[in-house]
């Protein structure tokens, strides 16, 4: 059985400094809309404080997250341990995110000292705090980060790049808004 916690004490957060993978839920309220799960990796999740969170994503092929906080505001993270003792840890909450030409994107990009370009940083505020046993989850053994994605990220000059994101990520797979121009 899950045991529910009221904040992120230091057991919690030192499991979730181990994790190498964590794992990102979203779901639009359209009723025949698609849920999105998107594992992430590289040092992209810090905790800001005992009930916030903030993670970094650098673009990918699809927006939906994004779209989907935009119209809810709810996401799950998931960690699950690979290594060590079985647990499975899931933070419930509301995001917000801020895209890389919105007001605060430069301060918040500070907390991901190694990145130079990213597409949107989502804010959590945690509403629930749940471990569950994990032991179904097999053990499996970390050999490194793939580059592929931060290399084809840095490959772009910042314009080409903006131009590239505002091309590809502008309606999620359900329709809903992605990335849009800011409002001047």
């Amino acid at each position: 059985m899950g045991k529910t916690y009221e904040k992120l004490d230091d057991k919690l957060v030192n499991f979730i400094k181990a994790q190498k993978m964590f794992f990102v839920a979203t779901a639009p309220m359209l009723e025949d809309g698609h849920v999105n799960l998107s594992p992430k990796g590289y040092d992209s999740f810090k905790v800001l404080d005992e009930h916030t969170v903030a993670y970094l994503d650098m673009g990918g092929s699809g927006i939906e997250t994004l779209a989907h906080v935009k119209e809810n505001g709810r996401i799950t993270i998931m960690f699950c341990a690979f290594e060590g003792k079985a647990n499975i840890l899931r933070l419930y909450g509301k995001a917000t995110a801020i895209n890389f030409d919105e007001a605060g994107f430069a301060d918040m990009l500070a907390l991901f000292p190694h990145y130079d370009h990213a597409r949107t940083i989502f804010k959590i505020n945690i509403t629930r705090i749940q471990d569950a046993c994990g032991w179904g989850v097999p053990f499996y053994e970390f050999k490194e980060e793939r580059d592929q994605l931060k290399r084809y990220i840095d490959n772009y000059d910042k314009d080409e790049w903006i131009a590239h994101r505002r091309a590809t990520n502008a309606k999620s797979i359900d329709g809903l808004e992605g990335l849009s121009r800011p409002k001047s």
